[in-house]
């Protein structure tokens, strides 16, 4: 099975970060600049936490805040679950349900941020393994299974 360091293989280089101090206006516009859901915080070089639009929804619009007087330090995730680049596609997806997170924080060995991993990311690979992830032949079982000339 693929590893963590295989999806982030895949992945283009990193162009969707900004500073704790921005204004989440500035947040929300770069969302769109790059067409993710996220952004990487980055304070001096160093990986701090996400922004995300769940950050915008759930700790600025139904809190009534403003985006234009709200940094994003105030409501960016700083506790994401972690996983390293030895990590499979499945221990990543039991960290995804277990935790109720859609984004995992990579780490390398030497314990430096690597990347991010998406649920989008997962989806991805299961969708291009599915030969491997599928089992055919319940699925020919299913589909040959008649009941009173329905398909059920």
């Amino acid at each position: 099975m693929k590893t963590v360091e295989d999806i982030l293989r895949t992945k283009e280089n990193v162009s969707n970060t900004i500073e704790p101090t921005a204004m989440v206006i500035e947040a929300l516009q770069k969302l769109i600049a790059v067409n993710l859901s996220y952004l990487l915080v980055f304070e001096g070089g160093e990986y701090v936490g996400i922004f995300c639009e769940r950050d915008y929804t759930r700790k600025l619009v139904l809190q009534g805040r403003s985006s234009r007087d709200t940094m994003v330090r105030e409501v960016m995730t700083t506790e994401l679950p972690e996983v390293t680049l030895t990590d499979t596609v499945e221990d990543c997806m039991y960290q995804m349900n277990t935790r109720g997170a859609r984004y995992l924080a990579v780490f390398s060995y030497n314990n430096e941020f690597a990347g991010i991993v998406t649920i989008h990311d997962l989806l991805r690979e299961v969708l291009a393994s599915k030969e491997q992830v599928f089992d055919h032949t319940l699925a020919n079982s299913l589909l040959d299974t008649e009941e009173g000339g329905k398909f059920f």
